[in-house]
């Protein structure tokens, strides 16, 4: 049975990859977070770096052997990588951008998706006090 394109394999696996990527995010992030105290958001920064090491990692390992399946792909990297961190595909993406050439585009990823996203943030609070 075909779902969308996807096998209802592929499909329980992606849902089993990203429970094991939001777990482990949840079990990292509060670790550090316990660690380093409360003052800084020491537990996402370590969540999202580790994520960009291994999203880098896991392409690249990959790639460099014959590439992978677009069923594997999504299953590791839309699944586990995404529910761990989607930060990890921003920064793929940007850095794709850059080693294309694309510095502009590069910059108005990183800008518009950091400077827009926190004040979409502060919106999203504003409209939900008047909720």
């Amino acid at each position: 049975h075909h779902t969308g394109g996807m096998s209802t394999r592929t499909l329980i696996l992606l849902a089993v990859a990203g429970a094991a990527g939001a777990l482990c995010r949840f079990g990292l992030g509060g670790l550090v977070q316990r660690l380093a105290g409360d003052r800084f958001p020491a537990g996402t920064m370590a969540v999202n770096l580790l994520g960009c090491l291994l999203f880098g990692l896991v392409w690249g390992w990959l790639e460099g052997r014959g590439g992978f399946s677009p069923q594997t792909r999504v299953v590791v990297l839309t699944g586990f990588m995404g529910a761990f961190t989607t930060f990890s595909t921003f920064a793929f993406e940007t850095a794709n951008l850059l080693q294309t050439g694309q510095w502009l585009a590069a910059v108005l990823n990183v800008a518009v998706q950091s400077v827009l996203g926190v004040v979409l943030v502060i919106i999203g609070l504003g409209l939900a006090q008047n909720l």
